[in-house]
């Protein structure tokens, strides 16, 4: 009758081992989901400030007097901010999903193929109106008032 005793309390012995192990095991499944989970939002929400912060820069950093305006083209609005009077520019627009700036000639045509990649948005929107630059991505938006107009 001893050997039966001491054979069913080795069992419940596995048993509540094996019972913390699943735990275990469960826990630190759901706690890694729950970290790249946590990560990939907080990358997001980085990349959609670092791009809202770059437009922002941009237009403050080369404001003077009819340097920022908006254009139409084939690709949907664009950006333009010249360099001085060089007759260079960035050109700031959206292609096949990202948000992409080229640094050229303000008469040059586009060229997608050669531009840098900012981020990623499927709409770039702008609106100059009364000293103030409005610019919608995916993002989000960001308000840049013109000190040079």
């Amino acid at each position: 009758m001893r050997r039966d005793h001491d054979s069913l309390l080795g069992l419940y012995t596995i048993g509540i081992a094996m019972l913390f192990l699943v735990g275990f095991f469960l826990l630190v499944v759901f706690g890694a989901q729950s970290y790249r989970n946590t990560v990939a939002v907080r990358n997001d929400n980085m990349e959609s400030r670092a791009v809202l912060s770059y437009l922002s820069t941009t237009i403050r950093g080369y404001d003077s007097e009819g340097a920022v305006h908006a254009e139409d083209t084939e690709y949907g609005q664009m950006l333009v901010v010249a360099d001085g009077e060089s007759g260079y520019g960035l050109k700031i627009y959206c292609y096949e999903g990202d948000l992409i700036e080229e640094y050229a000639s303000l008469t040059a045509p586009l060229s997608p193929g050669h531009a840098q990649k900012i981020g990623r948005s499927g709409r770039f929107d702008v609106k100059i109106q009364d000293h103030l630059v409005r610019v919608d991505t995916d993002a989000g938006h960001v308000l840049v008032k013109l000190r040079s107009r």
